[in-house]
């Protein structure tokens, strides 16, 4: 029998490798699938984000309450005992203020309030 050479015949070469190469194409698609998911994640923020102001924890209906003018000279506290006078008044000052998304407790003369419907008579 004859040797035969098997490591120097053609089926036996080694293939160099070959980097991979994105076109301009590839490099668009990659980065709209990349960023796919934080799209999704961000519309559904900004979707469902309004929700948490239109309802109360109560469960009362969005709009479930009364609208006040404030007269001159009028404060959160006189309003507060004004509206809720069998109420402590910091309960009421702060569910105005969470309601109305108020900054501060400075208000304005003909500045209108929503009163919280569980506070009205």
């Amino acid at each position: 029998m004859t040797a035969i050479d098997i490591a120097g015949s053609p089926a036996f070469r080694t293939v160099p490798s070959t980097r991979l190469r994105l076109t301009v194409r590839g490099r668009r698609v990659l980065a709209v699938l990349a960023s796919l998911p934080a799209v999704v994640a961000l519309s559904i923020a900004i979707v469902s984000g309004g929700g948490a102001i239109a309802t109360s924890v109560d469960g009362a209906p969005a709009g479930a309450f009364e609208m006040v003018t404030v007269m001159p000279g009028d404060s959160l506290w006189a309003i507060a005992e004004r509206v809720a006078p069998g109420a402590d008044p910091r309960d009421v000052v702060d569910a105005i203020i969470r309601l109305n998304v108020l900054g501060s407790t400075q208000l304005e003369a003909g500045q209108s309030l929503a009163i919280p419907a569980e506070y009205v008579d």
